[in-house]
C-alpha cells in the first residue's frame, strides 16, 4: 500500500495484522499503534522511504507482507513491489501479497503484468 492508502485503509492494515496472529507468525511490524514499524529503505538523493506494510516471521523465515488495494499510482506501486521481492530474494525472505474482496482482480492484473508466481492472500 502507499503512504496515502494506509492513512486511508487503517482498518484492512488491522485485520491483516489480526489475520497474521491467528495465522501463527510472530515478531509482527507493522505501522499500526502498539507495534513496532518495519524496516524501510531510503532512496538516496529524494525523500522517498520504501517498506512492506507488514514484517513478520514464522518457522524461522521473515516475511514481507504488502496490501493490495485499487490505486490510480500503478507505476508506484509496480515499482515499490519490484523493489520488495528483490530486497526478498537477496536476504532469502519471504514476499506475499494480501488482497481483500472488491481488489482481487486488480491484485491479479499487476501480479501478471510483474509476472510474480505467488498466490495472493485473500481476507
Amino acid at each position: 500500500m502507499l503512504t496515502l492508502d494506509k492513512i486511508n485503509n487503517e482498518a484492512i492494515l488491522k485485520e491483516s495484522v489480526e489475520y497474521l496472529e491467528r495465522s501463527g507468525y510472530k515478531n509482527i511490524k507493522a505501522d499500526l499503534a502498539g507495534y513496532e514499524h518495519p524496516k524501510s529503505y531510503h532512496k538516496v538523493g529524494s525523500d522517498v522511504h520504501l517498506g512492506p506494510d507488514i514484517e513478520a516471521e514464522n518457522n524461522g523465515a521473515k516475511h514481507y507482507f504488502e496490501i493490495c488495494i485499487k490505486s490510480d499510482a500503478r507505476q508506484q506501486l509496480k515499482s515499490k513491489w519490484k523493489f520488495l521481492a528483490t530486497v526478498s530474494k537477496m536476504k532469502d525472505y519471504r514476499f506475499k501479497i494480501i488482497t481483500r474482496r472488491g481488489h482481487f482482480k486488480f491484485t491479479q492484473e499487476m501480479m501478471n503484468e510483474m509476472h510474480l508466481d505467488n498466490h495472493p492472500i485473500r481476507l
